[in-house]
């Protein structure tokens, strides 16, 4: 076995307790902890596997962008102050930028209200050999649109299409649609960060009391608090119908936020690792062409410079050959 091999198996492994089984009929308060943080000793070890996990990530994004046949799009679900920017930022922070896309869904516009409900999240979906991040999704519209049911009404849908079980009609909608995107060479990869109702509380608090928190502050999450019990519902109801086996759900024990850094760097990078981008091989004929520019190059090395500094490293273990200046050793 390889250390890819083993690295895969050991991640597989520990994100296994937060998937949610395609079928399985979940309740979020009753079958996943939030405060969990089973497979890490404490704070700093967490704190060294997440470095480790940014590094894999860099690396497997690099793969991603070199093979372009591939792209990820990563979904961010929760209630309010459950730490998805720092998620983002922190997971996120040793990837090159040009490769990742991050669209946060506010509340629709005139324009997107006039389309379908899917229409403004397939204008933001990643290109092949990019990983996009929705920081919240297409989810809202059976979570904050089922919570609020005025926003339905605000979506000028016609009479028929408001009757019977909407919401059961946009899960299937939404599995058809991610079915699709799948079938096409994107990998969904989605992260419910499951935050705990005394968390939340404490959290909102500290945005009141510090001064440099006072900004994240929105009298909003206070009325949304207080919708605790519906939200819980929605979301326990969309994750036991919308895991699917080519989009799972991932419940990501929130209450410690460097744990639930750690556990959605190692579901996205889990799932890169399946995807297993490589770089491309070139042909017979381009490493001719390579090894001929090469030797140009090496015949344009100025005195007491070596004549190609990489070709150690790249194990080429060959003497100048008559081609550039051999440097003193």
């Amino acid at each position: 076995m390889t250390l890819s091999d083993k690295r895969r198996e050991r991640l597989a492994e520990f994100i296994a307790p937060f998937r949610v089984e395609p079928g399985a009929k979940v309740t979020v308060a009753r079958d996943f902890d939030p405060s969990d943080k089973t497979g890490v000793k404490n704070k700093k070890a967490g704190r060294v596997l997440l470095e480790e996990g940014v590094r894999l990530l860099a690396e497997y994004q690099a793969r991603l962008a070199a093979q372009d046949s591939w792209g990820v799009l990563v979904l961010l679900q929760a209630i309010d102050a459950a730490g998805k920017d720092g998620t983002i930022r922190h997971v996120m922070s040793g990837v090159n930028p040009q490769g990742v896309s991050v669209h946060s869904f506010k509340v629709p516009s005139v324009e997107e209200l006039d389309h379908d409900y899917l229409w403004r999240y397939a204008q933001r979906l990643p290109a092949r050999g990019q990983i996009g991040i929705f920081n919240r999704s297409h989810y809202e519209e059976v979570l904050v649109v089922r919570v609020h049911a005025e926003n339905l009404e605000r979506q000028k849908l016609p009479a028929e299409a408001r009757t019977g079980d909407v919401w059961k009609r946009r899960y299937g909608e939404i599995n058809d649609w991610e079915r699709y995107l799948s079938d096409n060479g994107f990998r969904i990869v989605k992260l419910f960060l499951n935050l705990s109702n005394e968390e939340q509380r404490t959290r909102l608090l500290r945005r009141i009391d510090l001064p440099d928190h006072n900004w994240k502050f929105s009298e909003a999450d206070i009325a949304e608090r207080a919708l605790w019990d519906q939200y819980q519902h929605a979301f326990s109801d969309a994750l036991s119908h919308t895991s699917t086996a080519w989009a799972p759900w991932y419940v990501i024990p929130a209450d410690r936020k460097w744990y639930a850094r750690l556990a959605a760097a190692a579901v996205i990078v889990h799932a890169l690792m399946e995807i297993d981008p490589r770089f491309p091989a070139v042909s017979k004929s381009q490493r001719e062409q390579l090894l001929e520019i090469k030797n140009e190059l090496e015949e344009q090395a100025p005195d007491g410079a070596r004549a190609d500094p990489f070709a150690d490293r790249a194990g080429a273990g060959r003497s100048d050959g008559g081609h550039g200046r051999r440097s003193s050793p």
